[in-house]
């Protein structure tokens, strides 16, 4: 890009990740930007997140917004199903694409159910076409293709990446978790809409920091390591046989997806690794990740942190204070977020794709390593379906 010059943005989506997003472009300091377009197509909806972080129009054209001149970067926050062709018209028209996590997934033609009705294999195929040809257009495109994992990003991720370059540990196992009460998306309890369930919503941030971590240990050792099988179990534990008036905290209401996933990954160095990603779990945001090498051990806390303890009597006037995520009351002892786009990576990951567009530097989350993150995902829902190890 022309030194000096804003990068002129445009944002698709005003929901919790455009949210997330735009707190971490005001954040990340250095690069200037112009926060030009909000696209979406409830106008009223749009015009309220624009006057909040100052946009300078909105538009309910995604086509208008690929068309206009003079915008750089695209970020989007839309539904999983939007990501490939959205990312492809973008990039066709020379813009650089920020796209969210799960890259893609199988979605089917709108019909419903289809996650009982489509076998897993089915959809690992057509997916994989999806992927070849959003690879085509990154490769012939002028413009840039970001993949935003934020757990990537977060401080404790990128400060244990710094220590694996400098000891050069070899990774022999991590267990994580990512624990939540729901969904902030009434779309999430439908395959259609996002792809698959917890895993693709949750598990996969906890996945993706694995597998960023065992790259960054091969770079280091000057090795090649590779995913060699994935063995799973997945459930819906949120339709468990309760009683009358006990359901009454539950916010999950998965219909053809998984609300609850337990993946198992091998490494073609021996090392392994297990994901547990739930829907239905009650006491806020859990998300832990414990990293074991040869010669030490981090435990990484990702999104919570005791930086801020808050007990309050009642939430009274506290209805727009960020709290933390999905917790609906704010009663009694909580942890609070603080600098969560900071801590949680969205800040992180903001500043190293402007630093790409406006000086060429790498990022830490590649096309490569998004494709391979979706395609575990993919094997691991094969995995429970038909009751076997999928070998890569």
């Amino acid at each position: 890009m022309e030194h000096g010059k804003p990068i002129t943005i445009g944002t698709v989506g005003y929901g919790y990740g455009a949210f997330l997003h735009v707190n971490g472009y005001l954040n990340a300091g250095g690069i200037p930007i112009r926060l030009k377009t909000v696209c979406a197509r409830n106008a009223e909806k749009a015009e309220a997140f624009r006057a909040r972080y100052n946009y300078e129009q909105i538009c309910t054209s995604y086509e208008e917004l690929v068309a206009d001149p003079e915008i750089d970067l695209i970020d989007l926050s839309v539904p999983p199903r939007l990501h490939v062709p959205y990312c492809i018209m973008a990039l066709k028209a020379g813009k650089s694409i920020i796209c969210e996590k799960p890259l893609s997934g199988y979605f089917g033609d709108g019909r419903d159910d289809i996650g009982h009705t489509v076998s897993k294999e089915k959809m690992w195929k057509e997916m994989d076409s999806q992927l070849a040809e959003l690879k085509a257009a990154i490769d012939e495109s002028e413009g840039h293709f970001f993949y935003a994992e934020d757990f990537v990003y977060a401080t404790p991720v990128q400060k244990a990446a710094e220590i694996l370059r400098a000891k050069k540990s070899k990774i022999m196992f991590m267990n994580g978790i990512e624990s939540i009460i729901g969904s902030t998306s009434e779309a999430a309890s439908e395959w259609k809409n996002f792809g698959g369930g917890t895993m693709m919503r949750n598990g996969i941030h906890i996945l993706s920091t694995m597998m960023y971590l065992k790259q960054v240990e091969a770079e280091a050792r000057g090795e090649k390591i590779t995913v060699k099988s994935v063995t799973a179990e997945m459930g819906q534990i949120s339709k468990v046989p309760l009683k009358e008036g006990e359901r009454q905290y539950s916010q999950a209401h998965p219909h053809d997806v998984e609300d609850c996933a337990n993946v198992i990954l091998t490494y073609s160095d021996g090392s392994m690794c297990n994901i547990i990603g739930t829907d239905s779990v009650i006491g806020g945001s859990a998300n832990h990740i414990t990293v074991t090498c040869n010669d030490m051990k981090f435990n990484m806390n990702l999104t919570q942190n005791n930086l801020l303890e808050a007990y309050c009597c009642d939430d009274n006037g506290l209805d727009n204070v960020y709290w933390g995520e999905l917790n609906p009351r704010k009663l009694g002892w909580n942890n609070v977020f603080v600098s969560d786009e900071v801590i949680r990576g969205y800040t992180g990951e903001m500043k190293s794709f402007l630093e790409a567009m406006a000086y060429g530097k790498k990022t830490e989350t590649s096309f490569d390593l998004a494709y391979d993150i979706i395609r575990v995902v993919y094997a691991a829902f094969r995995s429970a379906e038909e009751g076997r190890r999928i070998d890569l």
